[in-house]
Protein backbone atom coordinates (compact mmCIF):
# COMPACT_ATOMS: atom_id res chain seq x y z
CA UNK A 1 0.00 0.00 0.00
CA UNK A 2 1.40 3.21 -0.83
CA UNK A 3 1.88 6.54 0.90
CA UNK A 4 -0.84 8.12 -0.48
CA UNK A 5 -3.06 5.29 -0.44
CA UNK A 6 -2.51 4.58 3.16
CA UNK A 7 -3.55 8.06 4.42
CA UNK A 8 -6.40 8.91 1.74
CA UNK A 9 -8.57 8.46 4.35
CA UNK A 10 -7.36 10.92 6.98
CA UNK A 11 -7.44 13.46 4.30
CA UNK A 12 -10.74 13.34 2.79
CA UNK A 13 -11.56 13.48 6.72
CA UNK A 14 -9.58 17.18 7.61
CA UNK A 15 -10.33 18.32 3.57
CA UNK A 16 -14.22 17.73 4.33
CA UNK A 17 -13.98 19.82 7.52
CA UNK A 18 -11.34 22.51 6.18
CA UNK A 19 -12.51 23.46 2.82
CA UNK A 20 -15.35 25.48 3.19
CA UNK A 21 -13.49 27.89 5.55
CA UNK A 22 -9.42 27.62 5.96
CA UNK A 23 -9.59 29.77 9.19
CA UNK A 24 -12.52 28.04 10.21
CA UNK A 25 -11.44 27.10 14.77
CA UNK A 26 -12.61 23.42 15.02
CA UNK A 27 -14.00 21.95 18.40
CA UNK A 28 -14.70 18.79 19.70
CA UNK A 29 -17.60 18.01 22.15
CA UNK A 30 -17.66 14.54 24.02
CA UNK A 31 -20.79 13.96 25.27
CA UNK A 32 -21.12 12.05 28.65
CA UNK A 33 -18.74 9.34 28.10
CA UNK A 34 -19.24 8.25 31.67
CA UNK A 35 -19.31 4.58 33.73
CA UNK A 36 -23.35 4.72 34.23
CA UNK A 37 -24.03 4.94 30.64
CA UNK A 38 -21.84 1.99 29.38
CA UNK A 39 -22.03 -1.38 29.81
CA UNK A 40 -22.48 -2.80 33.76
CA UNK A 41 -23.62 1.02 34.63
CA UNK A 42 -27.16 1.80 35.76
CA UNK A 43 -28.16 3.32 32.31
CA UNK A 44 -25.58 1.48 30.19
CA UNK A 45 -25.93 1.92 26.71
CA UNK A 46 -24.66 -1.59 24.22
CA UNK A 47 -21.23 -0.21 22.47
CA UNK A 48 -21.02 2.17 25.00
CA UNK A 49 -17.25 1.01 26.24
CA UNK A 50 -16.28 0.44 22.56
CA UNK A 51 -17.67 4.16 21.40
CA UNK A 52 -15.13 5.82 24.32
CA UNK A 53 -12.39 3.56 22.94
CA UNK A 54 -12.85 4.80 19.59
CA UNK A 55 -13.39 8.61 21.14
CA UNK A 56 -10.26 8.19 22.62
CA UNK A 57 -8.32 6.69 19.45
CA UNK A 58 -10.16 9.87 17.14
CA UNK A 59 -9.05 12.59 19.75
CA UNK A 60 -5.76 11.22 19.87
CA UNK A 61 -5.06 10.95 15.92
CA UNK A 62 -6.86 14.09 15.14
CA UNK A 63 -5.28 16.14 18.08
CA UNK A 64 -3.81 18.75 15.88
CA UNK A 65 -7.04 19.00 14.18
CA UNK A 66 -8.98 20.47 17.04
CA UNK A 67 -7.99 23.72 18.50
CA UNK A 68 -10.71 22.82 21.62
CA UNK A 69 -11.54 19.76 23.05
CA UNK A 70 -14.54 19.87 25.29
CA UNK A 71 -16.40 16.78 27.29
CA UNK A 72 -19.63 16.96 29.20
CA UNK A 73 -20.83 14.56 32.35
CA UNK A 74 -24.19 13.90 33.92
CA UNK A 75 -23.92 15.16 37.56
CA UNK A 76 -27.00 14.61 39.96
CA UNK A 77 -27.96 15.69 43.39
CA UNK A 78 -31.55 15.71 43.61
CA UNK A 79 -33.23 16.00 40.57
CA UNK A 80 -36.96 14.66 41.91
CA UNK A 81 -38.54 14.73 38.32
CA UNK A 82 -35.84 13.57 36.57
CA UNK A 83 -34.59 10.45 38.69
CA UNK A 84 -37.06 8.43 40.27
CA UNK A 85 -37.24 5.14 41.68
CA UNK A 86 -40.12 4.14 39.79
CA UNK A 87 -38.96 5.52 36.07
CA UNK A 88 -41.16 5.36 32.76
CA UNK A 89 -37.48 5.41 30.98
CA UNK A 90 -39.27 8.38 28.94
CA UNK A 91 -38.84 11.41 31.40
CA UNK A 92 -37.96 9.79 34.52
CA UNK A 93 -34.61 7.39 34.78
CA UNK A 94 -33.55 5.45 37.70
CA UNK A 95 -30.52 7.24 39.91
CA UNK A 96 -27.52 7.94 37.77
CA UNK A 97 -24.17 9.58 37.57
CA UNK A 98 -25.22 10.46 41.16
CA UNK A 99 -22.61 13.08 42.83
CA UNK A 100 -20.30 10.75 44.36
CA UNK A 101 -20.81 7.86 42.68
CA UNK A 102 -18.95 5.53 40.31
CA UNK A 103 -21.10 5.78 37.70
CA UNK A 104 -20.67 9.41 37.41
CA UNK A 105 -16.74 9.50 36.49
CA UNK A 106 -15.67 9.10 32.98
CA UNK A 107 -14.68 5.81 31.49
CA UNK A 108 -11.07 5.69 31.96
CA UNK A 109 -10.17 6.39 28.17
CA UNK A 110 -11.72 9.85 28.42
CA UNK A 111 -11.02 10.34 31.98
CA UNK A 112 -7.13 9.79 30.59
CA UNK A 113 -7.93 12.10 27.87
CA UNK A 114 -9.23 14.86 30.84
CA UNK A 115 -5.48 14.24 32.88
CA UNK A 116 -3.36 14.31 29.40
CA UNK A 117 -5.07 17.86 28.70
CA UNK A 118 -6.19 16.05 25.35
CA UNK A 119 -9.73 17.48 27.01
CA UNK A 120 -9.13 20.74 27.84
CA UNK A 121 -12.31 22.03 29.78
CA UNK A 122 -15.24 19.33 31.35
CA UNK A 123 -18.70 21.07 31.55
CA UNK A 124 -21.40 19.80 34.04
CA UNK A 125 -25.15 19.60 33.94
CA UNK A 126 -28.55 18.63 35.48
CA UNK A 127 -27.47 18.85 39.27
CA UNK A 128 -30.94 19.93 40.34
CA UNK A 129 -32.77 18.95 36.87
CA UNK A 130 -33.21 17.27 33.97
CA UNK A 131 -30.40 18.21 31.77
CA UNK A 132 -29.94 16.70 27.87
CA UNK A 133 -27.82 19.26 26.51
CA UNK A 134 -24.00 19.80 26.49
CA UNK A 135 -25.14 23.61 25.94
CA UNK A 136 -27.18 23.62 29.50
CA UNK A 137 -23.68 22.51 31.23
CA UNK A 138 -21.70 24.59 32.75
CA UNK A 139 -17.38 24.48 33.41
CA UNK A 140 -15.74 24.96 36.94
CA UNK A 141 -16.28 29.09 36.55
CA UNK A 142 -20.14 28.73 36.12
CA UNK A 143 -19.79 29.43 32.47
CA UNK A 144 -22.39 28.41 30.13
CA UNK A 145 -20.87 25.91 26.85
CA UNK A 146 -22.33 28.40 24.80
CA UNK A 147 -19.74 31.52 26.22
CA UNK A 148 -17.12 28.67 26.74
CA UNK A 149 -16.58 28.11 23.17
CA UNK A 150 -17.44 31.49 21.78
CA UNK A 151 -14.26 32.43 24.68
CA UNK A 152 -12.21 29.77 22.26
CA UNK A 153 -13.68 31.40 19.23
CA UNK A 154 -15.09 27.82 17.82
CA UNK A 155 -16.90 27.99 14.80
CA UNK A 156 -17.47 24.02 13.75
CA UNK A 157 -18.63 21.39 16.50
CA UNK A 158 -17.53 18.00 15.82
CA UNK A 159 -20.23 15.77 17.83
CA UNK A 160 -20.19 12.43 19.66
CA UNK A 161 -20.88 10.32 22.47
CA UNK A 162 -23.69 8.87 24.63
CA UNK A 163 -26.24 8.25 23.54
CA UNK A 164 -27.25 9.20 20.20
CA UNK A 165 -30.94 9.91 20.80
CA UNK A 166 -30.54 11.73 24.17
CA UNK A 167 -27.88 13.68 24.69
CA UNK A 168 -25.83 13.68 21.37
CA UNK A 169 -29.25 14.46 19.91
CA UNK A 170 -30.42 17.65 22.20
CA UNK A 171 -26.48 18.94 21.86
CA UNK A 172 -26.35 18.95 18.66
CA UNK A 173 -29.57 20.75 17.77
CA UNK A 174 -28.27 23.28 20.51
CA UNK A 175 -25.27 23.76 18.36
CA UNK A 176 -27.37 24.22 15.20
CA UNK A 177 -29.91 26.62 16.99
CA UNK A 178 -26.83 28.67 18.11
CA UNK A 179 -25.33 29.32 14.69
CA UNK A 180 -22.56 26.51 14.80
CA UNK A 181 -21.67 24.33 12.13
CA UNK A 182 -21.75 21.30 13.23
CA UNK A 183 -20.89 17.56 12.08
CA UNK A 184 -22.39 14.60 14.21
CA UNK A 185 -19.40 11.71 14.07
CA UNK A 186 -22.03 8.74 13.75
CA UNK A 187 -19.60 5.51 14.61
CA UNK A 188 -18.47 7.76 18.10
CA UNK A 189 -22.02 7.75 19.57
CA UNK A 190 -24.21 5.10 20.59
CA UNK A 191 -28.11 5.13 20.93
CA UNK A 192 -30.15 4.14 23.52
CA UNK A 193 -32.24 1.78 20.76
CA UNK A 194 -31.43 1.84 17.10
CA UNK A 195 -35.09 3.25 15.66
CA UNK A 196 -35.16 5.98 17.99
CA UNK A 197 -31.18 6.66 17.32
CA UNK A 198 -31.37 6.95 13.26
CA UNK A 199 -35.04 8.99 13.84
CA UNK A 200 -32.75 11.27 15.41
CA UNK A 201 -29.88 11.28 13.63
CA UNK A 202 -32.48 12.30 10.58
CA UNK A 203 -34.07 15.07 13.14
CA UNK A 204 -30.42 16.27 13.17
CA UNK A 205 -29.52 16.70 9.74
CA UNK A 206 -32.73 18.12 8.97
CA UNK A 207 -31.69 20.65 11.27
CA UNK A 208 -28.26 20.81 9.32
CA UNK A 209 -25.92 18.86 11.04
CA UNK A 210 -23.28 16.52 8.68
CA UNK A 211 -23.50 13.25 9.68
CA UNK A 212 -20.27 11.49 8.83
CA UNK A 213 -18.55 8.48 9.87
CA UNK A 214 -14.90 9.42 11.67
CA UNK A 215 -11.93 7.72 10.25
CA UNK A 216 -9.41 7.32 12.99
CA UNK A 217 -7.58 3.65 12.79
Amino acid sequence: MSRRERFSGRDRYIHRRHSANQSMRNGLLVVDVQQDFVEGGSLGVKGGMQVAAMIARHVRHFRNEYQFVVASRDLHEDAPEHISDHPDFSTTWPPHCMVGTPGAAFVPTIQNLVREKYIQAVVTKGRHEAAYSAFEAVDVRGHKLLDVLKENRIDHIDVCGIATDYCVRASALDARKNQFQVRVLVNLCAPVNEDTGQQALEEMKAAGCQVQAATAP
